[in-house]
């Protein structure tokens, strides 16, 4: 005799709320942990995906399509409240002071890893999100540490801010062109793919300078409920139907994100991150939950090797950016180290070229690069100067970036 569907029904749902109040349970111990340490979470939260998915001693079953679409949702909210901390005129000074350094951190890492794809025989597709990989440097680490090491104010800091805003454009045009690529289109896909994705940032860009000011009066309220759902379903609108026209959902996100500014944004910004930190620590679990642990050693070596060139590359941009905008030596050296760690940006195209049928061995590639970079270069920040701020500083501006480290609660 079959069990009736009601009882079924309950025991699934059972099933899902006993793995996700343990996933989460053990997210916030191992994130408690790792504040004790000074580690960023990114790393804990992929380990923890990487323990629970398939082929690991306690694959979860009843709640990986919950974790997938909470996932998503992550990381819309990532970018969302990264753009909550840029204003239009902040943006478009980063990009007109900082598009020269900008080009050079693109050309200088991204090419190890193009390289590395195809000295492997990946091919040339792989060699272009692996190349995106190694690139792009994570925002929410390298923020959360500025602000834990009084450095916002910093000579340096300026530079570094820069390059992580030419950083995400650039995503906005990378992440449509990956899309393409990976499920097969022409060139003439691609060339169709980036002109629509040019279009829309720049439109985008356009509107968020002109009309900012307009959708922020129309968004704001003194109800925190009613400006929480307004903000979280523009998000998800804007990034719904960015996504239809192949531009990312995080990129309109962020570009959302820009638009706010004044008291929506701070107002937003409050009643988002631990939204956002939760959400975003399940996209780290379940990219985790994507990559079979037993795919992970023979392909250490390659990841750690990657590493050290990544790290090289970072430091050496950072410091050749700072010297150029006359920062004394030892801030050429921070601006450097603020670069290295890797996070949620390289895990989102991993995690793309995973879902696609890429090569199989890049998300595990992706896996140990990351965990690599996001710890090493968490330590290398805190390793010179620790929490002193520069004497020579400029006054803390009053709109400096309060982020929370991405992924997870200080």
């Amino acid at each position: 005799m079959q069990p009736p569907a009601t009882v079924l029904a309950a025991s699934t749902s059972g099933d899902l709320l006993l793995e996700l109040g343990a996933v989460l349970v053990g997210l916030a111990l191992l994130g408690r942990l790792a504040g004790r340490f000074g580690v960023p979470t990114i790393p804990i939260y992929l380990i923890t995906g990487l323990l629970l998915g398939e082929g690991s001693a306690i694959p979860l079953h009843a709640s990986a399509d919950f974790i997938r679409v909470a996932a998503d949702l992550g990381v819309v909210l990532l970018l969302l409240l990264l753009g909550l901390e840029y204003t239009p005129t902040e943006l478009r000074t980063g990009l007109t002071q900082g598009w020269v350094a900008g080009l050079v951190d693109l050309a200088a890492n991204a090419t190890p890893g193009a390289i590395a794809a195809l000295v492997m025989g990946w091919g040339p597709t792989a060699a272009v999100v692996l190349g995106g990989i190694t690139y792009i440097s994570s925002s929410g680490i390298v923020a959360k540490q500025l602000v834990d090491l009084d450095r916002i104010a910093n000579r340096e800091t300026p530079t570094v801010l820069s390059i992580l805003v030419f950083e995400d454009l650039v995503m906005a045009v990378y992440l449509p062109v990956v899309g393409v690529l990976l499920v097969g289109g022409g060139p003439g896909d691609a060339l169709a793919t980036v002109a629509v994705a040019v279009g829309v940032v720049v439109l985008g860009l356009v509107s968020v300078a002109r009309y900012g000011s307009h959708v922020n009066r129309a968004i704001a309220t003194e109800s925190s409920e009613m400006l929480l759902l307004t903000i979280l379903g523009l998000a998800l609108l804007i990034g719904g139907l960015a996504e239809r026209v192949q531009v990312s959902a995080a990129v309109a996100a962020f570009l959302l994100g820009v638009a706010l500014s004044g008291r929506v944004a701070e107002q937003g910004r409050a009643l988002l991150l631990p939204v956002r930190d939760v959400f975003s620590g399940l996209f780290f679990v379940f990219f985790g939950l994507q990559v079979d642990p037993r795919d992970l050693p023979p392909l250490l070596v390659p990841a750690i090797l990657l590493a050290v060139v990544g790290a090289a590359t970072k430091i050496a941009t950072g410091r050749w950016a700072a010297a150029r905008n006359g920062v004394a030596v030892r801030g050429r050296r921070r601006a450097g180290y603020a670069l290295v760690p890797r996070g949620e940006f390289s895990v989102v195209i991993a995690g793309i070229a995973v879902n696609a049928g890429a090569d199989s061995r890049l998300g595990p590639l992706a896996a140990g690069y990351v965990l690599c970079l996001a710890v090493v270069g968490s330590l290398l920040m805190r390793s010179d100067g620790s929490s002193r701020r520069d004497p020579r500083a400029r006054p803390r501006p009053s709109h400096a970036p309060t982020r929370s480290p991405t992924g997870g609660t200080p």
